[in-house]
């Protein structure tokens, strides 16, 4: 990502923000379409940094010859705990924070049990080094 990228990105967020709060007082029934529209723009616009990343976790991989079934499972972990906080946000937004609470709760538990393959793993070197 270019370093002047974060000022389009914070830029389209602020203009989000505004229009959105103008649209509320005007036609309520859109805020929700203005906010997921500008958080959608900003999402795209930063798919080119998530390769990026994904093939620098590949590569640490690679070299350290950690399987990949661990792999998967942090960009698992990764990707739910981006949606949830992504998608709980939109609800508070909305005017559903209860909502949005379960749904943090919902991620919590399933990165919970996304984990579990990394904690088996960790457990069994553990269980090597221990005489």
């Amino acid at each position: 990502m270019k370093r002047m990228e974060i000022f389009k990105i914070v830029g389209i967020g602020l203009l989000t923000c505004v229009v959105a709060t103008l649209i509320k007082q005007i036609r309520p029934e859109f805020y929700i379409v203005v906010i997921l529209s500008g958080s959608v723009v900003i999402l795209m616009m930063i798919v080119n940094e998530l390769q990026v990343l994904f093939d620098y976790f590949l590569t640490i991989f690679g070299q350290t010859g950690l399987d990949y079934e661990l792999f998967a499972s942090i960009l698992k972990i990764l990707g739910v705990g981006y949606l949830t906080e992504f998608a709980s946000g939109i609800c508070v937004d909305s005017g559903n924070a209860s909502i949005g609470d379960k749904i943090i709760l919902a991620g919590k538990v399933l990165i919970v049990v996304l984990s579990l393959p990394i904690i088996t793993s960790l457990l069994d070197i553990i269980i090597e080094i221990l005489p």
